[in-house]
C-alpha cells in the first residue's frame, strides 16, 4: 500500500499536524484516522505502540524526572537489624546530625538507605557507617549509583537477641525464688535484675537522644523503669523490661513477614548464569551480564535479565511477576521479563537489560520510590506522631506533679500512674499502622502484575468512581483483523489470493491483516507484478497481465465503474457496524468486498462488567469517528466520546474530574496529558514509555482484568489503614483512661504497646494474601 508510517512517527509530538496526516492517510481506504495511526505495527500519534522496536516499555530505563537529576553523589546501603518503620526514622534522624548531608531516605520494606551528600570519599562513608553502627544497626555498602538488588538470606530474627532475653528470664526466676525464702533479699535481687536488663536499653536511649530522637520508646522505657525502682516497684520494673524485650522480638518477627513479599521478588534472580561466548559455555555472576550477551537457561531455571528469545519457542511461567499461573508460549524474537521461569526445555536468549534495570529491579525501585509519594493520611500520621509523644510525656509529668502538690494526693500513687502513662506515649503502633499496609499492598499488587507508584496513588485509586478508557490498544487489541468477505463471480479463496498478491510486502496494518489472514487459512498466492501505490486512492498490481486494484469504496469511481446499489448497501451495513471496508476491483467489475475491524480485547467485556459491579462508571475517549466508537461502546455497555484530539481528551478528563474522581486508562503518548490530569493515571504494560512514566499505575500483565482486582485491593488497603489507626489510637485512649484511674499498671501498659504494634502489623499482613 502507499502509506509511509515514518511520516506519522516524525510528527508524533505535533498532535494537530499528526491528526491531519492520519486523516489524509485514512482516506485511502476509508479508514478512520485513529485506526490507521494506532495499529500494531504503526508508530503513531493517536495511541501507544506496544510493538514498535524504537519504543521502550515500563521496564526500560525511563527518562529521569527533573527533580531527580541531581549532580550530588548518592550513597546506598542495605541496613540490617531494623525491626519497624520507627527504626528507619531513628536512622534518618541520626544521620541528619552529620555535616555535608543533603537528603536521607530509608525504605523499611526493602532495607535500603539512600544518602545524598555534598561530597563523597572513603572517610565520609566510614563516618556514616559508624553512625549507623552506633545506632545499633549493620550497614552494608552497595554502590554510589542505582542499587543492585541481590538476594541475601535473612533469619526471621537474630538468634543472638535471644541470649539477653534468656539471661533476663533466668534472673527473674532466680529473683522470684529468693523472694519466696527471703523478702528483703528478693527485693534486692529484683533491683539488680532490673538494672542488668535496663543497661542496654538506657544506653540505646542516650545514643538516640544524642542523634536527634529524644522521645524514642527506649527513652520512655528507661524513665518508667528507673522511676519504678525509685518508688519500690522493682518486680514490676523487671517485668516491664522483660515484656518490652519480648515485644521487640515479636515486632521483629512481624516486620520480617511484612518484608517477605518484597524479598521474594529479589529471590527470583539467580546468582549465576551460563553465558555463551564464541560457542563456549561458562558460568558467570548474573549481575555481570550486559546487553548483547547470549545466555543459556535450562528447564526450571529463572531468567537473570530481560531477554529476547533466540530459540524457536519456549514455554515460560510468569506467575511470580504477573500472577498468571498458566505458562505463556513465546516464539523467537519475543521479549521475556527477568524473573520468569523456563518450563519445558533448555533455551538460548539475548540479554537486553542493563545491570540493575531489569523487570524485577524496576518493580523494587518503584516500591522504594514510593517512600517519596506518601499517602496524605501517612503524612498526617508522621506529623501527628512528632507532637503526640512529647505531649503525652508532658501530660505524664503533670499527672505526677499536680495531684500531690495541689490536691494533697499520695505521691507514690501518682508517680506510678504518671510512669504508666509515659509508656503509652510510644508512637510505634501508630507510626507503622499506615506504611505497613502500603508496603504490603504494593507487594501484593506487584505479584499480581500491577505496579502502584506509592501510597498517594494507592489512596487515590481506592476513591475512584469513574474510569475513562482510550480505545485502540486499551479496549481493543490495536490490530485490525478480517471480519467479513463478500465475493462476486469468484470464490472466496480466489478473492483472498488476489488481495494478498497485491498487498504482499506492504507494512500498512490493513495490508498486513489481509496477508496474515490469507496465510492463516493456508491459501497460496504469488506476489503481483508492477505493484504500486496510487496517491490518495489505494494500490494496484498485475496478475497474469491483468490489473487489479484495492481501494476504499468512496474512491472506486477513480479506477472502475463497477459498483452496484446492492454492493453499496453491503458496504453501508459493514461501515455502520464500525468496520473498515476495502474493495477488490478491475477496470470493469467488482470482485469482492473485505471488511476489517480492530476487535475487542478478550478480557474487555469481563473487566468492564466487573467494574460496573463494583459501582464504577465507565467512558471511552477515542480519536475514532462516531460510527466506530458507537459500535465498540455498544458492545461494552459504556458511554463514549469520539473524534477527540489529545487536547480534547485532556479537556474531557478535566471536565469529568470536577464532578467525580476519575481514573484514565491508556497506552499512548497522546493519552499522557489526560492521564496526568486525572485523579489517577493507569498505563497498559504494552504502552509507550511516556504513558508509563506519566501514570500512577502500570499494568505489567497488560490485562484489563487487573483493573477490578486493583480497585478491590486498594479499597481493602484503605479500610485496613483506617482499622489500624483506629486500633492504635483506640487502645492507647483506653489505656490512657484506665492508667489515669489506676486500673492498669506498668506491665499492662508495655504489653498493650507491644501488642498493639503486633496487631496492626498482622492486620497489614492480610494484604499479602489478598487475591480477589
Amino acid at each position: 500500500m502507499l502509506y509511509n508510517n515514518k511520516s506519522i512517527y516524525h510528527h508524533h509530538e505535533h498532535h494537530h499536524n499528526c491528526h491531519d496526516v492520519c486523516h489524509n492517510i485514512a482516506h485511502n481506504h476509508n479508514h478512520t484516522p485513529h485506526d490507521v495511526c494506532c495499529s500494531q505495527e504503526t508508530t503513531h500519534c493517536c495511541g501507544g505502540d506496544s510493538h514498535n522496536p524504537t519504543q521502550t516499555n515500563e521496564f526500560n530505563d525511563p527518562p529521569e524526572e527533573p527533580e531527580r537529576q541531581s549532580q550530588n553523589p548518592k550513597l546506598i546501603w542495605k541496613i540490617q537489624g531494623m525491626d519497624c518503620a520507627h527504626c528507619a526514622q531513628k536512622i534518618e534522624n541520626g544521620l541528619k546530625t552529620l555535616p555535608n548531608i543533603i537528603q536521607v531516605t530509608i525504605t523499611f520494606a526493602t532495607e535500603k538507605l539512600i544518602v545524598v551528600v555534598n561530597h563523597s570519599d572513603e572517610e565520609f562513608i566510614k563516618q556514616i557507617e559508624d553512625k549507623i553502627i552506633e545506632l545499633g544497626y549493620k550497614p552494608i555498602f552497595e554502590t554510589t549509583s542505582q542499587p543492585i538488588h541481590q538476594h541475601e538470606h535473612t533469619e526471621i530474627f537474630d538468634k543472638a537477641a535471644l541470649i539477653p532475653l534468656a539471661i533476663l528470664a533466668g534472673l527473674i526466676v532466680i529473683s522470684y525464688l529468693i523472694l519466696l525464702f527471703n523478702h528483703n533479699v528478693g527485693e534486692y535481687a529484683f533491683i539488680i535484675t532490673a538494672i542488668i536488663g535496663l543497661l542496654p536499653i538506657t544506653k540505646e536511649a542516650f545514643t538516640l537522644m544524642r542523634n536527634g530522637t529524644p522521645f524514642a520508646i527506649e527513652t520512655l522505657m528507661s524513665i518508667s523503669a528507673i522511676g519504678a525502682l525509685f518508688i519500690g516497684a522493682a518486680e514490676e520494673a523487671t517485668m516491664v523490661i522483660f515484656l518490652f524485650m519480648i515485644g521487640e522480638m515479636l515486632e521483629g518477627v512481624a516486620s520480617y513477614k511484612a518484608k517477605t513479599g518484597i524479598s521474594s521478588l529479589i529471590k527470583l534472580m539467580p546468582e549465576e548464569t551460563i553465558i555463551i561466548t564464541n560457542g563456549k559455555r561458562q558460568t558467570v555472576a548474573s549481575h555481570s551480564l550486559k546487553p548483547g550477551d547470549i545466555i543459556e537457561i535450562s528447564s526450571g531455571g529463572r531468567l537473570p535479565a530481560d531477554v529476547i528469545l533466540m530459540s524457536e519457542q519456549a514455554s515460560i511461567d510468569e506467575s511470580a511477576l504477573t500472577g498468571e499461573s498458566i505458562p505463556v508460549n513465546y516464539l523467537r524474537g519475543d521479549k521475556i521479563l527477568a524473573g520468569s521461569l523456563v518450563v519445558d526445555t533448555t533455551i538460548e536468549l539475548k540479554v537486553i537489560s542493563e545491570t540493575g534495570q531489569n523487570a524485577v529491579d524496576r518493580i523494587l525501585q518503584l516500591i522504594e520510590d514510593a517512600q517519596d509519594r506518601k499517602a496524605s493520611i501517612e503524612r498526617f500520621i508522621d506529623k501527628f506522631s512528632r507532637y503526640y509523644t512529647p505531649s503525652i510525656a508532658l501530660f505524664a509529668l503533670l499527672v505526677i506533679i499536680i495531684p500531690p502538690l495541689f490536691m494533697h494526693a499520695d505521691w507514690y500513687t501518682w508517680i506510678y500512674r504518671g510512669l504508666t502513662l509515659l509508656l503509652i506515649g510510644c508512637p510505634c503502633a501508630l507510626v507503622i499502622s499506615t506504611p505497613a499496609v502500603i508496603t504490603s499492598a504494593l507487594s501484593s499488587a506487584a505479584k499480581q502484575g500491577v505496579l502502584i507508584k506509592g501510597g498517594a496513588a494507592l489512596e487515590r485509586i481506592g476513591s475512584v468512581k469513574m474510569m475513562a478508557f482510550d480505545k485502540t490498544g486499551t479496549l481493543t487489541a490495536g490490530k485490525p483483523q478480517v471480519t467479513d468477505i463478500s465475493c462476486h463471480d469468484i470464490s472466496q479463496e480466489q478473492l483472498l489470493s488476489i488481495a494478498a498478491a497485491i498487498e504482499s510486502g506492504s507494512h500498512h496494518p490493513l495490508a498486513k491483516a489481509i496477508v496474515d489472514y490469507v496465510k492463516q487459512n493456508q491459501i497460496s498466492f504469488v506476489e503481483a507484478d508492477n505493484r504500486k501505490a496510487i496517491a490518495g486512492i489505494g494500490i494496484q498490481g498485475n496478475i497474469n497481465q491483468e490489473t487489479f486494484y484495492i481501494v476504499s469504496p468512496n474512491k472506486i469511481q477513480t479506477v472502475s465503474e463497477a459498483i452496484s446499489d446492492e454492493n453499496q448497501q453491503i458496504i453501508h451495513q459493514l461501515e455502520s457496524a464500525g468496520k473498515t471496508v476495502v474493495v477488490v476491483v478491475t477496470k470493469v467489475k467488482l470482485l469482492g468486498i473485505i471488511a476489517l475491524q480492530d476487535i475487542l480485547r478478550t478480557d474487555a467485556k469481563t473487566a468492564i462488567n466487573e467494574l460496573h459491579h463494583l459501582g464504577l462508571q465507565s467512558i471511552m475517549l477515542t480519536g475514532d469517528n462516531q460510527r466506530v466508537a458507537k459500535a465498540i461502546a455498544g458492545q461494552l455497555n459504556m458511554d463514549y466520546r469520539a473524534e477527540l484530539l489529545p487536547a480534547d481528551k485532556l479537556t474531557a478528563i478535566e471536565t469529568l474530574s470536577h464532578k467525580t474522581s476519575i481514573a484514565m486508562v491508556g497506552d499512548g503518548i497522546n493519552d499522557s496529558p489526560a492521564m496526568k490530569a486525572a485523579t489517577v493515571g493507569i498505563a497498559m504494560g504494552s504502552g509507550s514509555d511516556v504513558a508509563l512514566e506519566t501514570a500512577d499505575v502500570a499494568l505489567t500483565k497488560n490485562s484489563l482484568l487487573s483493573l477490578p482486582k486493583l480497585i478491590r485491593l486498594t479499597r481493602f488497603a484503605n479500610r485496613n489503614i483506617k482499622q489500624n489507626i483506629t486500633i492504635a489510637l483506640g487502645i492507647k485512649a483506653i489505656f490512657l483512661v484506665t492508667s489515669l484511674l489506676g486500673f492498669t499498671g506498668l506491665w499492662l501498659a508495655v504489653l498493650a504497646d507491644s501488642g498493639t504494634t503486633a496487631i496492626v502489623t498482622i492486620n497489614a499482613l492480610r494484604l499479602l494474601k489478598f487475591k480477589k
